[in-house]
């Protein structure tokens, strides 16, 4: 009985593994948000780390957080790392390897805890409109544990809801930048305007 027992177990181990290694390698998580504001002031938001605190889902979760950041002030070069509650926000790090400017970002992304894993993020802005569109993506390859993970867990929807989040949260602040770079041009014009010197031929009109 108990051999049978055994037999039936390892048999369900092996169409177990079977499953999980059918599995896709290639995974691709992509949001995107159409913003009010100019790619500019966009792109400076993702091209600093420093920036990423004001909107960054993530930073959200674990307030005692430690952030270290290194390399470059900003862009290619700069990197941000950070340590914290394995049930939250884990350990990892960024680095910006590629940037076009007011165009596209790319990041490497390691994850060292709770899981380690190595991904790939691109922040793409494109003209829309009067505004910018913003597309997220991070791209990345499960090994066996990441696709044993894919089967009782939504990639796309645990990573994907907090990409919304966070261009929610960067829509918000990006467009409250615009306005007030907007409101600053308008009056530094107005008041350039009011001092411009009367033409000289009307200095005698009545």
């Amino acid at each position: 009985m108990l051999k049978k027992l055994g037999l039936g177990l390892l048999a369900l181990l092996v169409v177990v593994a079977g499953v999980i290694a059918s599995r896709p390698a290639d995974f691709a998580v992509t949001r995107t948000a159409t913003m009010n504001a100019p790619a500019e002031v966009v792109y400076a938001q993702v091209i600093d780390f420093h920036e990423w605190a004001n909107w960054s889902p993530w930073d959200q979760l674990d307030p005692s957080m430690k952030r270290e950041y290194s390399g470059a002030p900003s862009g290619v070069g700069a990197k941000y790392g950070w340590n914290g509650n394995p049930d939250n926000v884990g350990t990892g790090s960024m680095t910006i390897t590629d940037a076009t400017p007011n165009q596209s970002v790319g990041i490497d992304l390691e994850f060292k805890e709770p899981f380690p894993a190595k991904n790939r993020t691109l922040f793409a802005l494109a003209a829309d409109g009067a505004g910018t569109k913003v597309t997220w993506t991070m791209t990345g390859r499960n090994d066996f544990m990441g696709k044993a993970f894919s089967l009782v867990m939504d990639m796309d929807k645990l990573v994907g809801s907090d990409f919304e989040k966070g261009l929610s949260a960067m829509k918000t602040r990006v467009e409250a930048r615009a306005k007030a770079l907007a409101d600053e041009r308008a009056a530094a014009e107005k008041a350039a305007a009011e001092t411009v010197p009367a033409p000289a031929g009307d200095a005698g009109a009545p």
